[in-house]
């Protein structure tokens, strides 16, 4: 990266958007000057400048919650940075995993295209239930049957997953292989295994 490409404001500062490289989610605004960015690039975790305490601070250095960066562009202007990072923990200091949960106009989630970044929207969800079990759920019944519940239903899901495919009917097949999806989902969670895991996995395979 060619900081001299960096256009810092009069303060020698630059906005610096973080975005879950996983969801694409954004997750927070902060600010950078040249230091931090220098020792973003160099630990490959994200650091900033606080314009209210006029110092460095790294993400999560005291709640844990870091951020680990993946991935750092400018824009067309040199004047605002984009890092794509793989976050631990909740970006916000309210607990919220992103800074931006206030509303002004919110889509109609039937409206808002889907794409493979649900996976691991799913899979957050199922470890969130695990952790923090909600009355009713699903999810949290097959925790508690266990892994031999959880295999049987795979097993289910694949069978009706075949069964649909043999008829030739794709919207049939559609909606069992996203039982199926999500019936794996659960099953990886309570083995440890994350979707990261699986996509590495594949990745060797190309």
């Amino acid at each position: 990266m060619n900081l001299s490409e960096i256009r810092f404001d009069e303060h020698g500062l630059v906005p610096a958007i973080a975005q879950d490289i996983r969801t694409g989610e954004v997750l927070m605004l902060a600010y950078m000057n040249e230091e931090s960015l220098r020792l973003t690039l160099e630990t490959g975790y994200a650091t900033y400048f606080s314009r209210s305490r006029k110092q460095l601070w790294k993400k999560g250095e005291t709640s844990g919650h870091v951020q680990q960066v993946m991935d750092m562009r400018y824009d067309c202007d040199g004047d605002t940075i984009l890092m794509k990072v793989i976050q631990t923990g909740n970006a916000c200091h309210t607990g919220h995993y992103s800074c931006f949960f206030n509303s002004i106009l919110e889509a109609d989630p039937d409206e808002v295209p889907a794409n493979a970044g649900i996976l691991q929207s799913v899979y957050d969800v199922i470890s969130d239930r695990r952790v923090h079990p909600q009355e009713g759920s699903y999810t949290n019944y097959l925790f508690d049957k266990g892994v031999e519940k959880m295999c049987k239903k795979v097993g289910e899901e694949a069978s009706e997953t075949i069964i649909a495919a043999m008829k030739g009917n794709k919207e049939e097949v559609t909606y069992e292989v996203a039982d199926l999806m999500y019936h794996l989902l659960v099953l990886m969670n309570q083995q440890g295994v994350t979707p990261d895991d699986v996509y590495e996995e594949l990745a060797r395979r190309r």
